[in-house]
């Protein structure tokens, strides 16, 4: 007994309460003869109760047997409705149908519509399954490939299952499904459709089986008409299998689908196989994928040339191509250089996994691809004018992507590159050293010895020299980079302008080389030789040039006092310095000969520095010894020191005498304290300083114990006393404070200036009484500074 009480409800669209219900207990539901007149449906059947009756109407019969069936189990009645027998009807060919498939009148219009009374009436021994099976899984492929999402030709398991229930219903051979399905799936994918190879293979493997007798179970036969026809198929299988992987950058885009190439290479050897059990000498598979791919060489580059718009298919651009600028054919056979990297590139990254078997082969396919570039690279060089540098950024592209690849890197195109540019790069470097050798000859004739940090900020931009001499301009280095000593430039360099000029140009050709990064050691290594000796050549006519401009820039000095170290004596010192700075980097090699040469260099700079330093130490010595030769004037027992005596004391009755040796004194302190200090903010090396300031101040004292020791036997004129006094006491305190060691300070030639002194001041405590006027040799802190 139900616990349930059932119901027959009628809603409105979209409403989830009904608008009428019946409940259906007490009532009897039955078949019913058609009403006609009513509309809405065209089988009937009632409900019927205490003489109430309800009638319902379907579209079909087998909807009315569904909806009486779900009422009747409602109701709980005991009569079991059945459908009234209905008289069988002959169908338009005379045949009869069977009892089990008789139709309402609906069914029979749509059936007799759609063809299909010929089928179901048939006696299915006496169909073609075999030919109908064929055409049933066509059209079901063609249904599948046409779905919004790809199949890559697999049924989905609900036509798998249909088409095994008919191969199982009637009788259909498995070799014969396999073979229409293979027929099926090459149509597709010669018309571009994406099939997946691991179904071919399962089919074929199928088929293979069969047609060579190695079935796993040992059962299974095979006609001769489908031995034929696999035959056939192979051979076809064959020819596109050898398309696809010919055109594997298209058939399998970005290595799409995943593993796709690779199953189509392991399907072709299978298909390559003699039988099924033999396996393929691994020679005859290489030498097919070998031909493959020198064709997918040509396929993928005349497609990129057609891309790059190189080779148009009109005459007319043809035409226009030929008459282009050897600018234009530059800029064109560099964008076609990027793409064909750019494709080797994706080459590897989403095909090289499936090649992986013949790496040799896909090198080969790359050589081939390259000596179709070879062609219209040598066509757009050959194009360019003489002594033209604009392609050197094609071979910097190149030989970047070529020396880089392990397979490439010296191949044959890689070689031809280099065969090409070689003479290009020897002839650039022969007119550049040509070129900076008369830049260095005019600029120092020229020369203003002015600081360069003035023009710092321009320096970047300097394009390389006209040479007036040769039948050509030399362009901006392509693709220089900013030296790393640039960005001093514009906080400490004073240097001058040509020789700034020169360590750029040569830091930028050897960057510019370096660049190039050459694969052949031989020539790379000649290469580097060559730009080093060539900057030892320069720095040293550079150095030569200063050192000479330097003596005679000294020579014209004043000796006295007055004299201040001019700006470019200063601009001379440092680019001497700078000099030493860059041989290391411009000049340096490891080992052999060109070691050698750069020690020669650099003992060149280092004797060169030790001069101008003496010669400056000289020149400030001179002043001094000038110095001293105004004191000698004061000898004890001269004519000049009796009559200055004489005339100072006589002149003392009736004015202020000033005190005579201070000024003398005060000059020459002020003289050595402004050199200090120029000296001190324009030249750059600390160390070069130090020693300049060690030497001075040794030589000085030096210059004033011979003075000293020449005068052993005479008594110094208190004005001598005086000024020496001051002299020396204030240049043991300038250097010292100029970071003088006290090693160099407290020599023994001070320790005998200061003995000598100290006696004297000692002497003349005592006979002058009190002459000296408060100068005396020992440190005081109230001592007041002047």
């Amino acid at each position: 007994v139900s616990q349930y009480t059932f119901a027959m409800c009628s809603y409105r669209e979209k409403k989830s309460e009904p608008q009428e219900l019946m409940q259906l207990e007490g009532y009897t539901v039955d078949y019913t003869d058609p009403h006609p007149g009513l509309q809405g449906g065209r089988m009937f059947f009632n409900a019927v109760k205490e003489g109430d009756t309800v009638i319902f109407a379907s579209d079909d019969e087998q909807d009315r047997i569904l909806w009486v069936q779900a009422m009747y189990r409602a109701t709980g009645q005991s009569y079991k409705p059945v459908p009234a027998i209905q008289t069988q009807k002959l169908n338009p060919k005379g045949g009869t149908l069977h009892a089990d498939a008789q139709l309402s009148g609906k069914d029979a219009d749509r059936f007799q519509k759609h063809g299909m009374d010929e089928f179901i009436s048939a006696n299915p021994c006496k169909l073609d399954h075999a030919f109908l099976f064929r055409i049933l899984q066509r059209q079901t492929l063609d249904h599948r490939l046409n779905d919004s999402y790809s199949c890559l030709g697999w049924f989905s398991p609900g036509q798998v299952f249909v088409l095994d229930e008919y191969c199982a219903r009637y009788g259909v051979r498995g070799c014969h499904r396999h073979l229409c399905y293979l027929t099926e799936l090459m149509e597709h994918s010669e018309n571009g459709a994406v099939i997946d190879p691991t179904l071919l293979h399962y089919s074929f493997a199928f088929c293979a089986s069969h047609v060579h007798g190695n079935r796993p179970d040992g059962i299974g036969t095979v006609s001769v008409e489908e031995k034929e026809r696999f035959e056939e198929i192979k051979e076809r299988l064959s020819s596109l299998l050898e398309n696809q992987i010919s055109h594997f950058r298209y058939c399998f885009p970005f290595g799409r689908p995943e593993g796709a190439l690779k199953a189509t290479l392991s399907l072709l050897e299978r298909v390559l196989m003699k039988d099924i059990a033999t396996p393929i000498p691994a020679e005859e598979v290489k030498k097919v994928v070998r031909k493959c791919l020198e064709k997918a060489a040509l396929i993928n580059y005349t497609r990129l040339t057609e891309y790059a718009k190189i080779e148009g298919p009109a005459e007319k651009e043809t035409e226009t191509m030929n008459q282009a600028s050897p600018a234009r054919k530059l800029e064109e056979i560099l964008h076609l250089a990027e793409l064909c990297i750019e494709v080797l590139q994706q080459n590897e990254e989403h095909h090289a996994e499936a090649f992986a078997w013949w790496p040799d082969l896909l090198a080969e396919h790359a050589e081939k691809f390259w000596a179709l570039f070879t062609v219209d690279m040598d066509t757009a060089l050959e194009a360019q004018p003489q002594d033209s540098w604009d392609s050197f950024p094609l071979f910097q592209l190149l030989n970047n992507f070529l020396r880089n690849d392990t397979l490439l890197c010296n191949g044959k195109f890689h070689k031809h590159l280099q065969e090409i540019f070689v003479p290009l790069v020897v002839r650039y470097v022969d007119l550049m050293e040509s070129s900076i050798a008369q830049s260095i000859h005019r600029g120092f004739e020229q020369e203003t010895w002015q600081p360069v940090k003035n023009i710092a900020n321009s320096l970047p931009n300097v394009a390389l020299p006209k040479v007036p001499s040769l039948p050509l301009n030399l362009p901006q280095i392509p693709n220089i980079s900013t030296p790393s000593w640039m960005p001093s430039l514009y906080e400490s360099t004073n240097g001058s302008a040509t020789s700034e000029d020169l360590f750029w140009k040569l830091d930028a050709l050897q960057m510019f080389v370096f660049d190039l990064h050459w694969p052949e050691q031989e020539f790379a290594h000649h290469l580097e030789q060559r730009l080093k000796l060539m900057a030892s050549d320069m720095l040293e006519a550079c150095v030569k040039r200063t050192r000479t401009a330097f003596e005679l820039k000294l020579q014209k000095a004043s000796k006295t006092t007055d004299l201040r170290i001019p700006a470019s004596v200063c601009t001379m010192f440092n680019v001497l310095v700078d000099a030493k700075k860059q041989s290391t980097k411009l000049c340096a090699l490891d080992g052999g000969q060109e070691q050698q040469y750069h020690s020669k260099i650099d003992d060149l700079i280092d004797n060169s520095v030790k001069e101008i330093i003496s010669l400056l130490v000289s020149k400030f010595v001179s002043v001094l010894e000038g110095v001293l030769s105004k004191l000698s004037r004061y000898d004890e027992g001269t004519f000049f020191s009796s009559i200055l005596s004489f005339t100072v004391k006589a002149a003392a009755k009736y004015v202020d005498v000033p005190k005579p040796g201070m000024d003398l004194a005060d000059t020459y302190i002020m003289f050595v304290r402004q050199n200090q200090d120029i000296l001190r903010e324009k030249v750059n090396e600390e160390m070069y300083i130090e020693k300049l300031f060690d030497q001075w101040y040794s030589s000085s004292m030096k210059v004033i114990c011979v003075w000293l020791t020449d005068r052993l036997d005479l008594q110094l004129h208190i004005y001598q006393l005086k000024t020496l006094i001051k002299i020396v006491k204030k240049t043991y305190r300038d250097f010292r404070l100029q970071g003088v060691l006290e090693g160099t300070l407290n020599s023994k030639t001070y320790d005998t200036v200061h003995r000598r002194l100290t006696v004297e001041e000692a002497t003349a405590s005592v006979s002058e009484g009190g002459g000296l006027q408060g100068i005396t040799m020992k440190d005081s802190d109230e001592e007041e500074e002047g």
